[in-house]
This record gives C-alpha cells, sequence and structure tokens, in this order.
C-alpha cells in the first residue's frame, strides 16, 4: 500500500509523471483536474457547484475539492492506496487530508516534489501556450501563476518536509529520464520507510 502526493509548480511535468508513478507504484492516478471534470459530466451536485466557479475561471473553493476527494478516496480502488495530483494545493487543505486520512488510521507514505528552476518552468510553460494555441498564456500570466504556486502549495510542502516525507526529484531533462529518476529515487524512499 503506497499513498503518494505529487506536487510540483505549472510547467514541472506534474501531470505526465503522476501517470507514470501511479502505474508502476501500481495505484490509481487521483486529480483534482479530472475529478472536477467528472463531476461536471456527470452532473452531481458538487459538479453543478464546482461549475460555477469553473466557468468563470475561479478556482473551486476548498470545501467542494475536499468533498470530491473525501468521496473518491472511499472508492475500493483506493484502499490500496492512491496518488493525488493537485491536492493538498493549500495548507487548509493539507489539514483536510490529513483528517480524511486519520478517519480511516491511514498516512501518507510520500511527498512527491518534482524540482525544476523558474527559467526551465517559463520556457516550459510558454512553449505549451503557443503549441496549445493558449493566447491568454503570456509570460505575465505564467509568472503570476508560478507566483500563486509559491504563495500557496510551496507552505504545504514545507509542512511535510517538517515530517520528513518530501522526496524530492530533478524535473530537468526528458520525460523518461525524469520517470526513471522519480521510480528509483520514490522507491528507495519508501523502502527506507518500511
Amino acid at each position: 500500500m503506497t499513498r503518494m502526493i505529487i506536487i510540483g509548480a505549472p510547467g514541472s511535468g506534474k501531470g505526465t509523471q503522476a501517470e507514470y508513478l501511479a502505474a508502476h507504484f501500481g495505484v490509481p492516478t487521483i486529480s483534482t483536474g479530472e475529478l472536477f471534470r467528472t463531476h461536471v459530466r456527470e452532473l452531481t451536485e458538487l459538479g453543478a457547484e464546482a461549475r460555477g466557479f469553473m466557468d468563470k475561471g475561479e478556482l473551486v473553493p476548498d470545501r467542494l475539492t475536499d468533498a470530491m476527494v473525501a468521496r473518491r478516496l472511499a472508492d475500493d480502488d483506493a484502499a490500496r492506496g492512491f496518488l493525488l495530483d493537485g491536492y493538498p494545493r493549500n495548507v487548509a487543505q493539507l489539514a483536510a487530508l490529513d483528517a480524511m486520512l486519520a478517519d480511516g488510521g491511514k498516512k501518507l507514505d510520500a511527498v512527491v516534489r518534482l524540482d525544476l528552476d523558474e527559467g526551465e518552468l517559463v520556457r516550459r510553460l510558454l512553449q505549451r501556450a503557443a503549441e496549445q494555441g493558449r493566447s491568454d498564456d503570456t509570460e505575465t500570466v505564467v509568472r503570476r501563476r508560478l507566483e500563486l504556486y509559491q504563495e500557496e502549495t510551496l507552505p504545504v510542502v514545507t509542512v511535510y518536509a517538517q515530517r520528513g516525507i518530501v522526496v524530492d526529484v530533478d524535473g530537468g531533462g526528458d520525460r523518461a529520464a525524469i520517470t526513471e529518476r522519480a521510480i528509483a529515487v520514490v522507491g528507495s524512499f519508501l523502502e527506507s520507510q518500511r
């Protein structure tokens, strides 16, 4: 049983690496973005409420995100472990996740942080914006997204680092090399905790 979180700034390749890590460790990836889309598509009460915020380009409030994550963690396939992608995004969500896990007598095994310098993050995000035709993703917008990550999500990393469960992975290089490095580093860390 492996319970993990993957954290990384926008452009770090977090979503891509989440899929590979989850497959390697035999756990489902639980992405908040995918949860939001699923709830909206399935016309759930939570989805209807979340859609109002998403349609305005606003962040889905913590209470809705927490409720969706709690429901997903209660699914059978998550009982044997999971990899959370995009959650917790802030310290309030971290506290909610702590409570969810404590209710089931569970704890996190590792927090995988993809580390990449800001210049490379900006370059990747601007390249992705150009490739996907996202004209609204200007350098100013990209830098603001990185600031928000620093303000909201880095404090989450600090809390988990104090608990001794953060595993840093160099996010530079090509996808395959990053995946290989991440699997080796995370596997070694998990083994050392057993």
